[in-house]
């Protein structure tokens, strides 16, 4: 009868340290300078803009797509991401990266892109209807 109790007892603490565990890893913040997205070790949303003076590089080998970002004040940080270049990547007028900051680089599981031409039509059909 007590083993019963022992028994669900154990799996209960076991529940709800694993739900524990899962809602850490889901919770992913919004991050936009990059001097604290070098010192966590938590997934990130990183986001800024592309440093196109700096280039990018596809490693068809290896299927990696690596860049530079800066954010807002101007800080950069090389980006690494397992797979093809998103399409609309070169006339992006922001990105962000979701991952994580190691090994001097971060490491992308998600690149969103922001395409400035989706944006300006809209401003420009607001502004002709009023």
């Amino acid at each position: 009868m007590k083993n019963k109790y022992i028994f669900g007892g154990i799996i209960i603490a076991l529940f709800l340290g694993i739900m524990g565990y899962l809602f850490t890893q889901s919770n992913i913040k919004y991050e936009s300078d990059f001097s604290v997205v070098k010192t966590t070790d938590k997934t990130v949303k990183a986001t800024g803009s592309w440093v196109k003076e700096k280039n990018y590089e596809m490693n068809n080998e290896a299927r990696t797509f690596t860049f530079f970002m800066k954010d807002e004040k101007g800080n950069e940080m090389k980006v690494v991401y397992e797979g093809a270049m998103p399409n609309n990547f070169e006339s992006a007028t922001s990105v962000v990266v979701t991952g994580t900051y190691k090994n001097g680089y971060f490491h992308a599981k998600d690149i969103l892109t922001k395409c400035p031409s989706k944006y300006q039509d809209q401003q420009s059909a607001q502004t002709s209807s009023m």
